[in-house]
């Protein structure tokens, strides 16, 4: 296990610790994977690309470390950004 600090933001945030690929894999050179192009089977046209996940990494294993809180959003009043009303002055 090759473990890495994250953050995440589903399902809720929080820093995670990660897995991560292998980097001396022969079979995904580090990458985690390959991306595999497929097509329809009528037409034999693109229709696509899925994710094959090499054994040497657990995209899945994770551990939350720290939860994060929500902060609030701050409410402000509506402000018009264009000004109170039109103006007969060129944009430019």
């Amino acid at each position: 296990m090759r473990p890495r600090i994250r953050l995440a933001t589903w399902p809720r945030l929080a820093v995670v610790l990660t897995d991560t690929p292998h980097p001396s894999c022969p079979d995904c050179n580090g990458e985690g994977g390959h991306n595999r192009d497929y097509g329809d089977y009528d037409t034999g046209e693109y229709a696509g690309t899925e994710w094959d996940p090499c054994p040497c990494w657990n995209e899945n294993r994770r551990w939350p470390l720290l939860p994060l809180p929500r902060l609030p959003r701050r409410r402000r009043p509506h402000v018009d950004p264009w000004g109170t009303g039109y103006s007969n002055e060129p944009p430019f």
